[in-house]
């Protein structure tokens, strides 16, 4: 199924579960356009209707015959503004407020039946993937507060799927890279209990966007492994914090030296490297997850 037939069977898909294709939504008088005009006045304390119809896009005369309607069954008030005898100023009246209301309450009551049977992990990724829609079509994620915190069942699988999924989107790199980070990944479930070792997600909205391990190299060095950061999640420094997470931990852990392996072409993560303290300690040419690239290795004094 190609991107437009996906998503045109999606969009038939939801609106046959909400049931916007019925002549009444929720089973009430009024259509979805009517119940959402309901919903933008109450917003508000008035409302003007240049402003109505273009934050819904609607057709100037479709909305005049809704508005008749509204104010003929007493549900709104129509005036001319004070300051501009050209704008229409229109405020829900009792019974306005009475039917968006009843509006509200169906549409919760609907949404919590869509998600009662569903265990709590569904439900918290049914609410991601559409607050994932909103950030695409937006074009802008919002700078909203993430946490740290210590890897969940599942989490370490998502790691070792986002990196080889995330690298060979923006870099082109094989399937050879994902086997490394599963390697890695074994070894960091393997050293469970080493009180020298732990990992932090970052999570946003519920869902994991980022990851970072310190690891054991030796009884004085930690490795800094696996520092990943989705794109939509970038921009929020949420990379800096997890190496600033890391280094506090390799403090308190007793290693004097922290050491990472990274490639010239992950200059971002570089940057972030720098910014931490770390020096280019080596550098080597080599082939690897089928590209020509340098090996470097970083490292910086605890």
């Amino acid at each position: 199924m190609d991107q437009v037939a996906a998503i045109r069977a999606f969009n038939r898909f939801y609106t046959r579960h909400l049931g916007v294709l019925s002549a009444g939504l929720l089973d009430t008088p009024y259509s979805l356009t009517e119940a959402r005009i309901l919903f933008e006045i109450g917003l508000r304390d008035a409302c003007e209707t240049g402003e109505l119809r273009r934050m819904l896009g609607l057709d100037a005369g479709y909305l005049s015959r809704i508005l008749s309607r509204f104010e003929a069954d007493g549900l709104v008030t129509r005036e001319r503004s004070a300051t501009d005898g050209r704008r229409q100023i229109i405020r829900l009246t009792d019974a306005g407020r009475a039917a968006r209301a009843m509006l509200d309450e169906r549409a919760a009551a609907q949404i919590r039946a869509f998600l009662d049977p569903l265990p709590e992990e569904e439900r918290r990724r049914l609410v991601a993937a559409m607050g994932t829609i909103r950030d695409i079509l937006e074009g802008a994620r919002p700078a909203g507060p993430y946490l740290l915190r210590p890897p969940r069942p599942g989490d370490l699988g998502w790691v070792v799927y986002r990196h080889g999924a995330l690298y060979h989107d923006e870099y082109g790199w094989d399937e050879t890279f994902e086997r490394l980070v599963l390697g890695i990944v074994n070894d960091y479930v393997a050293a469970q209990g080493d009180k020298g070792q732990a990992g932090w997600v970052a999570e946003l909205d519920g869902e994991p966007v980022g990851f970072i391990a310190c690891m054991r190299q030796d009884a004085r060095t930690a490795q800094l492994r696996l520092l990943l950061v989705e794109p939509s999640a970038r921009g929020m420094g949420i990379g800096s914090r997890l190496v600033d997470e890391c280094l506090r931990f390799a403090r308190t852990a007793g290693y004097s030296r922290i050491t990472l392996m990274t490639y010239d072409v992950l200059a971002d993560a570089r940057r972030i490297y720098r910014r931490a303290g770390f020096e280019l300690e080596s550098e080597t040419p080599e082939r690897a997850f089928g590209k020509d690239m340098v090996r470097q290795t970083w490292s910086r004094d605890l």
